[in-house]
């Protein structure tokens, strides 16, 4: 199902060279199911990219699993908050962060004043 008409996000698209983990979400067979990756904020927090679960896998647990070992990848490399934008036409996305201890802020970086994203944040604990 499209959602938007265009590619939405604003800013700079991640890439190899700034993405500081990446992780693949496999199904029992090995078949990729969902992905997300992590990239490194110039304010010392780390924001998640590309969260994303296959159709035929939503509404199993991935995508909560997929972020908690997001989370947990980010504890490990010393990140103690993490932050997320997500699109104002993603309500289950939303409701994921939300129902995950994330609490809405204002838009950070190029999400600042973009009327189509929300953002979230989370304190990490150690």
């Amino acid at each position: 199902m499209e959602r938007y008409a265009a590619d939405a996000e604003p800013g700079v698209k991640p890439s190899a060279w700034d993405v500081t983990a990446f992780l693949v979400a496999r199904d029992g067979d090995g078949r990729a199911v969902g992905c997300g990756a992590l990239r490194a904020l110039a304010d010392g927090a780390v924001e998640i990219k590309r969260m994303y679960v296959r159709p035929h896998a939503r509404g199993t647990g991935v995508s909560r699993l997929l972020l908690a070992a997001l989370e947990d990848e980010a504890r490990a490399r010393g990140f103690g908050v993490i932050r997320l934008e997500t699109g104002i036409r993603q309500p289950e996305a939303m409701a994921l962060y939300a129902g995950a201890g994330y609490r809405e802020i204002e838009g950070f970086g190029f999400y600042a004043g973009h009327p189509a994203s929300r953002c979230f944040e989370r304190e990490l604990a150690p």
